[in-house]
């Protein structure tokens, strides 16, 4: 598949009367600039300097395209993510068997973030159609094999287009339609702290 413009995408983008929108869109822009970097899939742990600490921009996985969209808004998902896990360690997953939180890895995880976005954004609960998705979402799925992912919605549904997003499935940061195949697990609207 052709990559699509970027240019072109913000055309597509609707106009924003609110605040939130106006911020989705900023977001969605932001996700659909990484599709113009060359990224090898690449989930390694790594030591990350604290704040702002980012694996090289030449690797990452689907949690990746996320923190450093927000991070191009100026919004550091490692320091939020982190800072919110001291607080409430407890209220997340313990799916890793940690006794702490590490800000080298958590804000990596499809689970934290899920969890961060639910306690510090807006969950979507109704997420049956289509229609109720918005540029600036962010979406959490669970691919076969139960593997979590994740992406941006980059362009709603239209009369001309499907719902797009852009994510790291494998080979980078890439816009795509949404894959009628995924499980949905989780709707998110964040535009930072409070």
């Amino acid at each position: 598949m052709q990559p699509i413009s970027f240019f072109l995408l913000l055309a597509l983008l609707p106009a924003s009367p609110s605040l939130a929108s106006e911020f989705g869109d900023r977001l969605a822009a932001a996700a659909m600039e990484r599709t113009t970097h060359t990224v090898r899939y690449d989930g390694s742990y790594r030591h990350l300097a604290y704040p702002g600490g980012d694996v090289p921009d030449s690797q990452g996985v689907c949690t990746d395209v996320v923190i450093r969209a927000y991070r191009k808004l100026g919004m550091d998902l490692q320091v939020l993510v982190h800072e919110d896990m001291r607080s409430a360690f407890y209220a997340y997953p313990p799916l890793w068997g940690l006794k702490n939180p590490d800000r080298n890895i958590d804000h990596r995880r499809v689970p934290n973030l899920q969890t961060f976005f639910a306690r510090q954004g807006t969950s979507i609960t109704n997420t049956d159609s289509q229609n109720n998705l918005l540029p600036g979402d962010v979406l959490t799925w669970m691919l076969p094999g139960n593997l979590p992912h994740t992406g941006i919605v980059v362009a709603a549904n239209s009369k001309t287009h499907p719902v797009q997003i852009v994510h790291n499935i494998g080979a980078g940061p890439q816009m795509t339609d949404i894959s009628p195949n995924w499980k949905l697990t989780g709707h998110f609207r964040y535009g930072g702290p409070s």
